[in-house]
């Protein structure tokens, strides 16, 4: 043995677990703040439509044979006519029968 092996001895590779146990740790705290965070986020925004009474379901039947299924609040009379405002157009109905009927299960 040397004189330099005998006075410098090699120090032992110790392994600490302070830091992995940190990163995990800081980690898990991240993970658990951003959950909390999403959470109280999404529960204060809340965004509902009001709700739109349509009124009975009914049948038109006009003049050439042909069916208009559709709802009664979405039938309007103006000037002596009758029309079908929908939400981006307006169909003239004028003349035709209106009936009272489910058709959710009709196979015409």
């Amino acid at each position: 043995m040397t004189r330099f092996e005998l006075y410098h001895s090699k120090p032992k590779k110790q392994f600490s677990w302070k830091g992995p146990i940190f990163v995990f740790l800081s980690c898990l705290v991240l993970a658990g703040g951003f959950l909390v965070f999403s959470h109280f986020y999404r529960s204060t925004i809340k965004i509902e439509a009001p709700e739109v009474d349509l009124g009975e379901k009914v049948v038109i039947h006009l003049p050439n044979g042909q069916k208009v299924f559709t709802y009664e609040n979405l039938i309007i009379e103006k000037d002596g006519k009758t029309y079908y405002q929908g939400e981006r157009n307006r169909i003239d109905l004028t003349g035709g029968t209106v009936t009272y009927e489910n058709w959710e299960n009709k196979d015409d």
